[in-house]
């Protein structure tokens, strides 16, 4: 039974980083039982998107049928986060603001190395697991 809770907690963060804490605060789970579960479901989708992101980014290419906006507000926010504080600064945010897919396909589409995109990725799921699953038990009335 503790099994599926765990898979539940791990499947909810591998879509959105902040429905691990969630789903781990509804099966009533242990705070570091539910960061430990995020982190590993946030990695779970970094290293599939990772190691099978330029694959996706090819067919995609090669089936669409118009050629993709250039300046689109999304593409000039990503660029200038890129610029400001490179691999660092989306795996930081990629928690808040992105999901795991596209914190990962972002750093893809800027060529960065896939183990140095895990490292960071992996740091950075660990702060923000831990963060983040202590306010969400910590202040039950926000959630």
């Amino acid at each position: 039974m503790e099994f599926t809770k765990y898979l539940s907690v791990i499947l909810a963060s591998t879509i959105k980083f902040i429905g691990g804490p969630l789903t781990g605060l509804a099966f009533r789970l242990g705070w570091v039982e539910t960061a430990v579960c995020t982190v590993i479901g946030t990695m779970v989708s970094v290293i599939a998107v990772a190691f099978a992101g330029e694959v996706l980014l090819r067919l995609s290419q090669r089936f669409r049928k118009t050629p993709p906006r250039r300046f689109t507000r999304r593409t000039r926010m990503a660029v200038r986060i890129w610029q400001r504080s490179g691999m660092a600064g989306i795996a930081f945010l990629t928690p808040l603001l992105l999901t795991p897919i596209g914190g990962t396909a972002l750093a893809i589409s800027f060529n960065v190395r896939r183990f140095k995109l895990i490292g960071y990725m992996l740091i950075s799921a660990v702060f923000w697991a831990f963060i983040q699953t202590m306010l969400v038990y910590q202040l039950p009335g926000l959630f």
